[in-house]
């Protein structure tokens, strides 16, 4: 179980198993509570997380296409098909058709996606902020270089556009 006396910033040039176990421990129970405020404003809307992630990622990439969303999420399209629908249903998200090709669809924040997303992210961003200034100056370098590490491991690593990585660091 966690122990939060426990740090993994030891002598040793590599963590112990017991340090890297209570990293993974870190990484779930941390994530549910990064999840959990955006989860209850979301549920009030009979929505999910998985909107929650349509929400800011449209947001964060205007005019995004649906194929650019599916590809950034890693979902089939059957998975992002229903949230995706409910959303531009209950007018938190646009969809133009490209003038170049009618099979193309553009996506945006409508006015209350916008503030919805906000909401849902302020939140998330304000419990970071908490943490970073509690972790002290070199948290977020710190933060930035496991994040970093663990997605250059995975097959999605190229997901991240490069030009808002480094302008972050």
């Amino acid at each position: 179980m966690l122990d939060p006396n426990t740090h993994l910033n030891s002598a040793a040039s590599s963590p112990s198993e017991a340090q890297l176990r209570q990293a993974i421990e870190y990484l779930y129970y941390a994530y549910r509570s990064f999840t959990e405020r955006p989860d209850k404003i979301l549920e009030k809307r009979g929505l999910g997380r998985v909107h929650h992630r349509i929400l800011y990622f449209v947001g964060r990439n205007p005019g995004t296409t649906v194929n650019a969303l599916l590809s950034t999420l890693q979902v089939s399209k059957q998975a992002l098909n229903a949230p995706l629908r409910q959303l531009l249903a209950m007018q938190l998200i646009s969809a133009q058709t490209a003038p170049h090709d009618g099979r193309v669809r553009h996506l945006s924040l409508t006015r209350s996606g916008s503030k919805l997303e906000a909401q849902l992210s302020g939140t998330q961003m304000a419990q970071l902020r908490q943490a970073f200034e509690a972790a002290g100056p070199e948290a977020h370098a710190g933060w930035n270089a496991v994040m970093s590490d663990l997605l250059s491991q995975s097959p999605v690593s190229g997901i991240l556009d490069q030009a808002t990585v480094e302008s972050v660091s």
